[in-house]
């Protein structure tokens, strides 16, 4: 998953709090340098200016400069991998991986403006837009592994199995297994990406009516009950 709440998370030292906040700092630097500008007018120097950081450190957390505009948070998506991992049992892997996602997003609210300059960053450069979308298969796709190691019975890297009451037939993957490669991780990754798009959008269009955590909950409220269609 692809983040940019800046959030310092309850885990890592003071090093770690550190290395997090100055490659938010760059992150935020590169988004609205290039939504002033235009990404192909920013170099890493004014980057690393702005942010107040030399050129040095820069490289330290990005290959490229355009590595800055997609801004890829790494630890964003081990965090939400290992919440997943250790989540109670009783959860559901929709309820875990919601509760996961949602720990990410708590400072969603705040992070408003920079998400909405980033998207016009994006929109403005196709070639950022096809990199970020890469970046989130990547995701999706790791993602899919942990979810098929929670709900399997082998150790982490085998073929997981069904635990005794999951769903079968059909409904589970059409006679595919849980595994890594099975369709039921993919889905429910896959789903949680969109849920998580669907519910930023949904809020910014009225977010002087609602609070995002309720849009998220309702989000995935929805899906666990199957995505009944609406009342009339």
């Amino acid at each position: 998953m692809h983040d940019m709440t800046g959030r310092d998370g309850a885990g890592g030292g003071l090093r770690e709090r550190k290395k997090r906040a100055t490659r938010a700092a760059l992150t935020e630097a590169a988004v609205r340098l290039a939504a002033e500008h235009g990404a192909d007018h920013v170099t890493v120097e004014a980057i690393s200016a702005a942010a107040g950081v030399s050129v040095r450190t820069f490289f330290n957390y990005f290959d490229s400069r355009d590595d800055a505009f997609v801004v890829i948070d790494a630890d964003a998506s081990v965090r939400v991998r290992q919440a997943l991992l250790v989540a109670p049992a009783a959860l559901t892997p929709l309820e875990a991986l919601r509760e996961a996602l949602a720990a990410e997003l708590s400072e969603a609210e705040r992070q408003h403006e920079l998400w909405s300059l980033h998207a016009e960053v994006l929109r403005a450069a196709p070639h950022l837009l096809v990199r970020t979308l890469g970046a989130h298969m990547a995701d999706e796709a790791g993602l899919a592994e942990v979810i098929a190691q929670r709900i399997g019975s082998g150790p982490p890297g085998s073929p997981a199995a069904a635990p005794p009451g999951a769903e079968t037939g059909a409904g589970a993957g059409a006679g595919e297994g849980h595994g890594a490669t099975g369709l039921y991780p993919r889905l429910l990754a896959a789903v949680a990406g969109t849920a998580v798009r669907v519910s930023v959008q949904h809020w910014c269009d009225r977010q002087d009516e609602l609070a995002f955590a309720d849009v998220f909950r309702e989000v995935f409220a929805l899906l666990a009950a199957g995505l009944p269609a609406p009342s009339r």
